[in-house]
């Protein structure tokens, strides 16, 4: 936990004060509780309603077909200009061996589509 030493006005502290009493915790605890309402309400979804979302769906088809799908060759030309960096330590070998089995699959999976 962090320790956090705040000036307040002295009105809103004790605006801040009555309010934890009415609440019947401690003013620390409805500070961390305003602030957490606070900052969740920032983090709220929206939801859209059929149209609205049809019209997304169509928007990002256009995007897709007017980007149009590369070719194996042109993904493996790509790929091989990437740059190569050593894995994270929480990579295993065992993780990374997964990892270059899917690789293998969609590549195999890429020339038997071409």
């Amino acid at each position: 936990m962090s320790r956090l030493t705040l000036r307040l006005p002295e009105t809103l502290h004790q605006q801040l004060s009555n309010l934890a009493e009415d609440e019947g915790v401690s003013l620390n605890q409805y500070i961390v509780y305003a602030l957490t309402r606070q900052v969740a309400s920032n983090y709220t979804m929206v939801v859209m309603d059929e149209i609205d979302r049809a019209q997304q769906n169509q928007e990002f088809g256009n995007i897709l077909a007017q980007l149009g799908q590369a070719s194996a060759k042109q993904i493996e030309e790509t790929l091989s200009k990437r740059e190569t960096v050593e894995p994270e330590i929480e990579l295993t070998p065992q993780i990374q061996e997964q990892f270059h089995q899917l690789q293998i699959n969609a590549s195999s999976s890429l020339d038997t589509n071409d």
